[in-house]
């Protein structure tokens, strides 16, 4: 099935014909719309946007009026010259490392004890010997990705309510988990206050009346963005997504929670959760 992106149709043309448009920031421009439902692809977009804006630049365009152009900060003009500038069709290469130098337990699905704990990731870390930290990154509205978007039942790039945080075992980066509500679900709630919501997010849910039904929780293993890439410290690796959205009995998707692992930092047991499941 076809998918219309900035007027491009995602099949397997769509690569030809960004990389043969002449305007370089209209190129650059087909690319960005294009990679935001062409994730499988989204190494190769970025190597075209990337030379795009480099074109631009080198023909006199400041880094300034490119960034307008696209709709972003000069700043991340930067980033986005910055990736993709591998050989074509390159996969990430591996762990640059001998050994991993973490190895941290993600177990699918997560056992209700745990889930239901203060913190999901502190009680698995712990129960595996592992000195775990973590840090609320950001607390917010953002646009939602189109897999967010999807799993919420809302239009890419419809604005949610982003509780971002970050993960360390034994000092070394491990995780970033982002959970995602629904304004009409989050609004005016504890889930959209600062810092970590006491004594459990599970608890807030559940206090706002919501009961939980149902949950899908799909793994995705992909080259990671810079922003992640720099976070996890995983230059030319891969990185797994899990991402899991929970319904409630009334069938409303109340909360969605992404977590961006650093793949060689993690391992996946997959079990049977037994008893009552939670948000």
């Amino acid at each position: 099935m076809e998918q219309s992106t900035g007027g491009f149709a995602l099949d397997a043309r769509t690569l030809h014909d960004i990389a043969a448009i002449s305007d370089p920031v209209e190129r650059a421009r087909a690319a960005s719309s294009a990679m935001t439902t062409l994730q499988g692809q989204s190494v190769e977009l970025s190597r075209i946007r990337r030379g795009a804006i480099v074109e631009a630049q080198a023909s006199g365009m400041r880094q300034d009026e490119i960034a307008r152009h696209l709709g972003v900060t000069p700043g991340r003009v930067s980033q986005m010259k910055k990736a993709g500038g591998g050989p074509p069709h390159q996969a990430p290469a591996g762990p640059l490392e001998p050994r991993p130098r973490v190895l941290v337990q993600r177990a699918l699905p997560t056992p209700p004890s745990t889930r239901g704990s203060k913190s999901l990731y502190l009680t698995e870390a712990e129960q595996q010997g592992l000195e775990p930290k973590r840090k609320m990154l950001f607390v917010g509205k953002e646009p939602a990705s189109e897999h967010v978007a999807t799993g919420l039942r809302l239009e890419p790039g419809a604005d949610v309510v982003a509780r971002r945080k970050m993960f360390w075992a034994n000092d070394v980066p491990v995780r970033i988990s982002t959970s995602y509500f629904r304004p009409d679900v989050a609004e005016g709630t504890r889930l959209a206050g600062d810092g970590f919501v006491l004594p459990t997010l599970q608890a807030a849910i559940e206090d706002l009346g919501h009961v939980f039904g149902h949950a899908t929780e799909t793994l995705t293993v992909r080259p990671p963005t810079p922003y992640e890439a720099d976070l996890l410290d995983v230059p030319g690796e891969w990185v797994v997504q899990v991402l899991r959205v929970s319904f409630s009995t009334e069938d409303v998707p109340v909360h969605a929670l992404e977590t961006i692992c650093a793949a060689s930092r993690h391992v996946f047991p997959i079990g049977q959760a037994v008893g009552s499941d939670q948000f």
